[in-house]
């Protein structure tokens, strides 16, 4: 029996993944006047798969499928967007975009940083006996 569940797992695996959206959009801002530079992008289903196999489902038969795929967690992927061209000078950076993006990011990670927070919580109360 582990003290910790696999939601804080996965609540920190998220975080991991935002701070690692943060980053790469932040990269993106700063060179907007890059020539040639392309937008780069942390890849959604490579996160959502790890996110999944991280799931136990409840099988009262056993000809059920287990939610495990039997693949290891891998880490997140951060990929360039080659199909899109805005400036003449070949750079793909979209400003309204990458604003748009940041600030959908920080909402992301300020709710799983208030759910960590309130497993935490729960945690101490639990250690107070219920005060």
């Amino acid at each position: 029996m582990s003290l910790f569940s696999n939601t804080f797992q996965i609540l920190d695996r998220s975080l991991d993944y935002a701070s690692l959206k943060n980053q790469t959009i932040s990269n993106n801002i700063a060179n907007v006047d890059t020539p040639n530079y392309k937008a780069k992008d942390v890849d959604f289903k490579s996160a959502l798969n790890q996110a999944q196999s991280s799931l136990d489902a409840v099988r009262t038969h056993e000809k059920h499928l287990p939610f495990h795929s039997g693949q290891s967690l891998t880490q997140f992927q951060v990929v360039s967007r080659q199909d899109t061209t805005y400036n003449h000078n070949g750079n793909n950076v979209d400003v309204d975009k990458e604003m748009t993006d940041l600030a959908k990011n920080q909402i992301y990670y300020q709710a799983i940083a208030d759910r960590l927070n309130g497993k935490f919580n729960s945690l101490k109360t639990v250690l107070r006996g219920g005060q």
